[in-house]
């Protein structure tokens, strides 16, 4: 796999790329509560806003496994306009809907969107990417997905006022605008020649990416992982209900995850230096699964905002080193395939985690689901531990070294 330092311009398409993802994930992150603002607007209630927000991360399912086989033999890059513009017209086409049916149909362009856009972005960082950087080049590329999640809902909430049918449509015309920004940073980002598609060989089955060793511990941590995020974005509210903590106080809470997420990406390859990658990875999925349990605790604000500054902390480790995970161990020609199933994964997730935590809260209690991602992100732990990297091309790598040493020491 070339190195994308030794390429054309340095790392200047992973800014570029972080910066759009940046508005691109900023643009989903300011939509999706814009759209269920304006579902109830039209008259939705709890059961038709959970079959809106069910589309959006449905629908992709169906679409992820093609897009990752057409990338795997062709190009990234034409995934991420193409992305961007179905953001784009779902966000703006949802803020004209007049009907809850129409609704659901643009949040699920806009997840195709959204998905499209990930797929692309991904197989770019592992193409363009030395397996030595891998690490490090996913770690900065999150960053672009934490800022979106950090900054879209406050846009959001600053823009969506009492008159909810009208100011929910201007936020999402605002935010088909703040996607169509990131097409202003994905010229020239994909490399040709050097970075050219690998050849077409004999396609890998579904099933047997599935089977290689460290291809299901990266999807299962990435789910978990993505799960608690979720979830915590979703029941600490109700939590702060239950607590009288104010909602003010709860969406500082939420952005001070955020905000730790983002620092932990940032020192992300000093400490893997430091601890080795396995050892990172199980370490915080372990440490997450006690603080998440510890969310079910009656504590008082000052701890729970230390709680969510470690968690946030220790979930930025997850979904980068999970896409090293999966990208390492897939077989050659099958990367990108490999990662849609990951981000199929993480969409699964997306829809039975919340529905799970909802059946728990109301037989346990709202802090119940916390307990639930505890055992999640433990499992998570136990599989970090048990993965060794080096699936497929790893251990094609290691085959080719270790018969390099024996001609070396032979000549």
């Amino acid at each position: 796999m070339p190195t994308a330092s030794s390429g054309p311009g340095g790392r200047g398409w992973l800014l570029r790329l972080v910066i759009a993802f940046s508005f691109a994930q900023g643009a989903v992150s300011m939509a999706r509560p814009a759209v269920s603002y304006r579902a109830l607007a039209l008259g939705a209630d709890e059961r038709a806003i959970g079959v809106i927000a069910g589309v959006y991360a449905l629908l992709p399912l169906f679409a992820a496994v093609p897009l990752g086989r057409r990338t795997d033999h062709g190009r990234c890059a034409p995934l991420l306009p193409v992305g961007v513009v179905l953001i784009a017209g779902g966000c703006a086409l949802s803020g004209v809907a007049d009907s809850l049916a129409a609704m659901a149909a643009w949040s699920g362009v806009m997840g195709l969107g959204h998905l499209c856009f990930v797929i692309g972005a991904q197989s770019l960082v592992a193409r363009q990417s030395a397996p030595a950087e891998q690490d490090r080049n996913f770690g900065h590329f999150t960053i672009g997905a934490s800022l979106g999640q950090l900054v879209g809902p406050i846009a959001a909430g600053a823009l969506i006022g009492a008159d909810m049918d009208r100011t929910s449509a201007l936020a999402l015309l605002v935010s088909a605008a703040v996607a169509a920004v990131s097409l202003t940073s994905l010229w020239r980002i994909e490399h040709q020649g050097q970075h050219s598609a690998p050849e077409r060989g004999e396609r890998v089955p579904v099933l047997g990416i599935l089977r290689t060793r460290g291809v299901p511990a990266g999807i299962f941590i990435s789910l978990a992982v993505l799960s608690a995020t979720d979830i915590l974005t979703a029941y600490l509210p109700v939590v702060g209900e239950h607590r009288g903590i104010a909602p003010a106080t709860v969406g500082l809470l939420l952005s001070l995850r955020a905000a730790a997420t983002i620092a932990c990406r940032l020192v992300m390859t000093p400490l893997i230096r430091l601890l080795g990658r396995t050892a990172l990875l199980t370490t915080t999925c372990l440490l997450a699964g006690l603080l998440c349990a510890g969310i079910a605790l009656p504590l008082p604000v000052w701890a729970l905002a230390l709680v969510l500054a470690v968690l946030g902390f220790c979930l930025g480790v997850g979904q980068p080193l999970s896409m090293t995970t999966v990208v390492q161990a897939a077989p050659d020609g099958a990367r990108s395939t490999a990662l849609a199933l990951r981000l199929t994964g993480n969409r699964l997730g997306q829809v039975a985690a919340p529905a799970s935590a909802g059946l728990i809260a109301g037989v346990a209690g709202v802090a119940a689901p916390f307990v639930m991602l505890g055992g999640l992100l433990f499992v998570a732990a136990g599989l970090g531990a048990r993965k060794r990297p080096g699936g497929g091309a790893g251990r094609l790598r290691g085959t080719a070294q270790r018969v390099e040493r024996s001609v070396t020491r032979r000549s």
